[in-house]
């Protein structure tokens, strides 16, 4: 039994507030510890009953437009999940419950390190029963027009990404990432969200992106970042695609073994690729 790894919750209840990036929504949200075995699930205290409750898993992801949005049976939602996932993956938590006052989780600073900050001040503790694991037996890919990603078996959880834009600014990057402690909070959590600002316009003209502004995305335009004391990182870009990444795979429900590898992929294929995963039963 000595090489079992246990599950791993918060030791006490912490909250935030904050704005949804989409909906520009005020909300509150508190993160509780989780029973063992039941993953991470999310609780809208705004919605009466049983219907208020939405496991983060693949099989409920409704929309990846821009973001990771999940469904319940009954219709109810909760949107922008990823980076609050990413930094629960970051941090080895196993099961956690998410109550959320609203349908979208507050963006923050548009980067993982204010979770991480939260799972830190509530604390961490480890459970009576054995983390499950994931283990990727074969390569599985998705792409589309420009873009793919693939799964291979690994031994502990990697992922590897090349993004390439025709801006200046962000241009082609590449990172790698192994999955070992600390690594997260040193090397992705800090990495923010990114649009341009000719998007930023056009989605405000369509209703979205009410909660954004510089105090929580980088805003490219031409050859300028137009945030004040430019970016945390130099390839800041790539490492929030793989923190987005992370967070997105986060919904097996269990952690993978194995290495990903994306070109100019997005969350529309993270989880294209969690379900050809789970669709091949040798995988």
């Amino acid at each position: 039994m000595g090489n079992v790894i246990p599950q791993r919750t918060l030791k006490n209840a912490i909250g935030c507030c904050g704005t949804g990036l989409h909906t520009g929504d005020k909300v509150m949200m508190t993160l509780r510890p989780g029973e063992p075995n039941t993953g991470i699930v999310f609780i809208r205290t705004d919605i009466p009953g049983a219907q208020a409750t939405i496991a983060a898993s693949w099989k409920n992801v409704s929309d990846s437009h821009l973001s990771t949005t999940l469904k319940n049976d009954p219709g109810i939602v909760v949107g922008t999940v990823e980076h609050l996932l990413a930094a629960l993956a970051g941090c080895r938590i196993d099961n956690a419950v998410i109550e959320i006052s609203g349908s979208e989780v507050p963006i923050m600073d548009g980067s993982a390190a204010p979770f991480v900050f939260l799972i830190e001040c509530a604390g961490i503790t480890e459970q009576a029963a054995a983390r499950r694991m994931i283990m990727v037996h074969k390569p599985i890919s998705v792409d589309k027009k420009d873009g793919r990603v693939s799964l291979n078996p690994g031994t502990g959880f990697s992922i590897e990404f090349v993004i390439d834009f025709p801006n200046p600014t962000v241009s082609r990057q590449e990172y790698y990432f192994a999955h070992v402690d600390g690594a997260f909070k040193a090397d992705l959590a800090r990495a923010r969200t990114f649009g341009f600002e000719h998007e930023v316009i056009e989605m405000r003209t369509a209703g979205m992106l009410r909660g954004g502004s510089l105090d929580n995305a980088i805003v490219v335009s031409g050859e300028r970042v137009l945030n004040e004391g430019g970016l945390r990182y130099g390839d800041e870009f790539v490492r929030h695609k793989i923190l987005d990444c992370l967070g997105d795979l986060y919904l097996a429900g269990a952690p993978l073994l194995g290495h990903v590898q994306g070109l100019r992929s997005g969350h529309k294929l993270n989880h294209q690729l969690l379900r050809a995963l789970f669709a091949d039963a040798d995988a």
